[in-house]
Order: structure tokens, then C-alpha cells, then sequence
């Protein structure tokens, strides 16, 4: 039986094959580490609030003289339905680390005509003026304007422009950011995932 640098309990071949190929990409690119355990307290992200449970099957430290970034292989449990309830699971990868200042609470994705149209009813998104291709793309809420916008300055919002992926979710809670999707794993948007926190740790 083949060992694996995360934990295959209960897996099945398909999910175990992602995450070892995923694996192979990242430790490629980043000569990634094992962190052991550590508790990175996903419960307090609004992109985990829908689920029943959050499993992390592997996290690896990308180290940095300028400072360290996570990679976490996660497994999610959910329940689909109202009156006939099925337990639904994935499997994704996530990137975290923390930042040296307080940002209070953000969420940043890729705005759509949907959020273009609410924001003419209701104005909840901040925006830039003076960073309008960044406002244009992407839509921010956040809970403390004044945190938030000292702390997402020019060389943060030009490592958000840079992810080379449409399809993720960037959350902050204070002082730890995750970045990810809820895409089947592809190694190659982890690789993006990967790129993004390494960037942070060192610049924010």
C-alpha cells in the first residue's frame, strides 16, 4: 500500500489520485513541508458556513524568509435538500496565511452582472476610485471600511489582479486570508493558489 503525504482514510482512488497529483505539482513548484497538526480554525470563514464539517486531509507550509504560507488539502461535508436530505462531500484545495495587518472582515471574488445590478439598488461593495480596472473586476464587501481599505492597499489589490484563475473566493478574518475554490482539485489552479499566499506572506 502506498503511503501518501495526507490522510487517504476512507478516500476513494479518484480523490486520493487528485490529491497525490496535486501534491506532486505543488511540492514541484514550491518544495512544500508538512506543517504536522496545526488548527487554522476554518469554522470562523463564511465560505465554510454551509457545511456540517471541515476536514483537513494535509496542510504543508510553504516557507519564506519574508514569511510562511499554507496549502490545505480539505474534505467538506454538506447537506442537500429540504425534505429529502442527502450527505454530499468534496474534496478542495485551499491557500491561507496570515497577514500584519488587521483587515477586519472581506470578501473578495469576481463581480457578475448579478452584483453589478444589486449594487444600483442596494450599495453594499466598496470601491477604489483610484484603482478602477481593480473595481471594475472584483467584488469586495467588507465590515470595517477602514480597516479594510489601509490594509488592501496598491501591492495587495495587484496580487489579487494577478491570480491567473477566474473561479475562486478570497475571504479575510481579521488578520488570516484563505484563498480557494469550490471546483473539483486541478493541480494547476492549486499552483495559483499556491503563487497567490507566497506572494502575500511576503508582501502584506
Amino acid at each position: 500500500m502506498e503511503n501518501h503525504p495526507f490522510d487517504t482514510t476512507g478516500l476513494k482512488e479518484e480523490a486520493i489520485t487528485r490529491f497525490a497529483e496535486t501534491y506532486q505539482a505543488l511540492k514541484e513548484e514550491f518544495q512544500i513541508q508538512p506543517t504536522g497538526h496545526i488548527d487554522f480554525d476554518l469554522h470562523q470563514f463564511k465560505a465554510f458556513r454551509n457545511c456540517l464539517d471541515v476536514n483537513v486531509r494535509g496542510s504543508y507550509v510553504i516557507k519564506q524568509d519574508c514569511g510562511d504560507s499554507y496549502i490545505l488539502f480539505v474534505e467538506v461535508h454538506y447537506k442537500i435538500g429540504n425534505k429529502h436530505i442527502t450527505h454530499h462531500q468534496e474534496y478542495q484545495v485551499w491557500g491561507l496565511t496570515y497577514l500584519k495587518h488587521n483587515f477586519g472582515g472581506v470578501l473578495i471574488r469576481r463581480e457578475t452582472l448579478t452584483d453589478k445590478l444589486l449594487e444600483l439598488i442596494h450599495p453594499l461593495e466598496i470601491d477604489f476610485k483610484e484603482d478602477k480596472p481593480f473595481s471594475d473586476t472584483f467584488y469586495v464587501v467588507v465590515n470595517d471600511h477602514v480597516k479594510a481599505t489601509a490594509g488592501m492597499n496598491r501591492d495587495f489589490r495587484n496580487s489579487v489582479m494577478d491570480i491567473r484563475d477566474n473561479d475562486f473566493l478570497i475571504e479575510i478574518v481579521d488578520h488570516t486570508i484563505i484563498i480557494g475554490n469550490y471546483d473539483p482539485i486541478i493541480p494547476e489552479k492549486s499552483l495559483h493558489i499556491g503563487e497567490f499566499v507566497a506572494r502575500i506572506a511576503g508582501a502584506c
